[in-house]
């Protein structure tokens, strides 16, 4: 036992002499060591029994160590890399962003100034989603950036991939397109306030709050008829570009089903398409949740003025408002709320730039105030299509659409036409493969809203 006590203290001089000598490759296997073990007891931890249940034996061993040289001559062979992320800013230069990724590299610096390809990583549009992989020293090896697609009709179904590369011969920049990534994933919040405070809190991306205000118009009015206290669950597409969920919300995916309750009452909503059909929203008995009129000729906005009574903004005097008027930045794009065939596009009176379409049942739509008109009279429109945008042309004191229904020549409530008007329903074909996605879209909804309640009542998330 003397002998073999001895042994190990030789051991343990001759590795602490060389650890004076090579403390920093070391330290870095160390690290690196340290980091692969703390992800995979991470990863395993919630799995585990609970260690009070399992049985207890006492083991007792002898061990011999392994040969200290090698462990230590393994360990410095490692060499250590780091990985950092983060965003661009406006106010960014090749230094400054090198900096706050801890790059430090002034020919890699110099190369994003100079390189045609590389300067697109500062050029554009904030917000580029940055990885450098960088060597012990704080050189670069590899830069990613990840960005919307330079093509627009790519917008929404891939990205933009920058690498700047490090070889023998120097470094070396590069773009590629390339497919965005969509990820199931779950979601539920408590109305406090409005829609958008709730989806916030929740952690969903703004274009999913507005796609299920789209989803539940006809249902709800997200101006008013929302209360304290309703709550919902959501089923939606993340889309992830190299495995990352994107920064930019434009292009987030889409709802693939949803449940609000409202005032006490429940609404249900799914994504359905047939095979080599149009896709649309269902409620889950089959009744399509997009009427043959929208609820509105803007995809999200803010109504200004209903129809009603209204002291009248120019004349000053109390007039009745035969349309709504829906307040949005100019540009903002304006949709048809209904098939049909457009019956006017010019300059008229006080409503400037209008539009009048054309649809079945005696019924006319009317859109006034705009800065630009994208149809001609005579040409066939179909419902969601844009046909021009927000302006302030006409008899306006600020931008805003000024939007009217007709029937018979009547102006209407557009509000009413859009929740009276006629729904569609699934197909006798297609219902066996509606009910079965009906059914498998419960479940989900079930488990979001189970892991809302957890969340709710103060618990840790649950793991994915």
């Amino acid at each position: 036992m003397k002998e073999a006590l001895a042994i190990l203290e030789r051991g343990l001089g001759r590795a602490a002499l060389w650890t004076r000598h090579h403390h920093r490759g070391i330290a870095a296997g160390v690290v690196t060591v340290l980091l692969g073990t703390g992800i995979t007891a991470f990863g395993v931890a919630p799995l585990a029994p609970d260690a009070a249940d399992l049985p207890r034996r006492l083991v007792l061993e002898d061990v011999t160590p392994l040969p200290l040289d090698e462990q230590v001559d393994a360990l410095g062979g490692i060499l250590l890399e780091l990985t950092r992320n983060d965003l661009t800013r406006t106010s960014d230069t090749a230094d400054s962003l090198l900096s706050r990724l801890n790059v430090v590299d002034a020919e890699a610096a110099a190369f994003l100034r100079r390189d045609p390809v590389a300067r697109k990583l500062l050029e554009g549009r904030p917000g580029k989603m940055v990885q450098v992989v960088t060597g012990e020293r704080g050189e670069l090896k590899r830069l990613v950036a990840r960005y919307p697609a330079e093509k627009s009709e790519q917008y929404s179904t891939h990205f933009t991939r920058l690498t700047v590369t490090r070889d023998a011969l120097g470094l070396h920049a590069k773009t590629e397109q390339a497919p965005l990534t969509p990820q199931v994933r779950l979601g539920g919040g408590t109305i406090r306030s409005s829609l958008f405070a709730a989806t916030d809190e929740a952690g969903l991306p703004d274009v999913i709050a507005i796609q299920m205000a789209e989803i539940f118009a006809n249902e709800i009015d997200f101006r008013r008829d929302l209360r304290r206290g309703d709550h919902f669950t959501v089923l939606y597409e993340s889309l992830e570009a190299d495995g990352e969920p994107i920064a930019w919300n434009q292009a987030a995916g889409r709802v693939l089903a949803a449940q609000f309750t409202n005032n006490g009452r429940t609404y249900e909503a799914m994504w359905f398409q047939e095979p080599g059909g149009k896709g649309a929203y269902f409620d889950f008995k089959g009744q399509s949740m997009r009427r043959a009129f929208l609820a509105s000729p803007m995809e999200f906005s803010r109504v200004t003025s209903g129809f009603a009574m209204r002291m009248h903004p120019i004349h000053k005097t109390w007039r009745r408002h035969l349309g709504v008027d829906y307040g949005a930045p100019t540009g903002t794009p304006v949709r048809v709320v209904a098939d049909g065939v457009v019956e006017f596009a010019g300059v008229q009176n006080g409503y400037g730039n209008v539009i009048y379409v054309k649809h079945r049942g005696d019924r006319v739509t009317v859109y006034a105030h705009l800065s630009r008109m994208h149809v001609r009279k005579g040409e066939r429109v179909s419902q969601g299509q844009h046909i021009g945008a927000v302006g302030a042309t006409g008899w306006a004191t600020g931008p805003h659409l000024h939007f009217e229904i007709r029937e018979n020549g009547k102006h209407v409530d557009p509000l009413r036409v859009a929740r009276s008007s006629e729904a569609f329903s699934i197909p006798a074909s297609a219902r066996p493969q509606f009910e079965a996605l009906a059914q498998s879209v419960r479940t989900q909804l079930a488990v979001a809203e189970a892991r809302y309640r957890h969340a709710s009542a103060g618990n840790p998330p649950a793991n994915e």
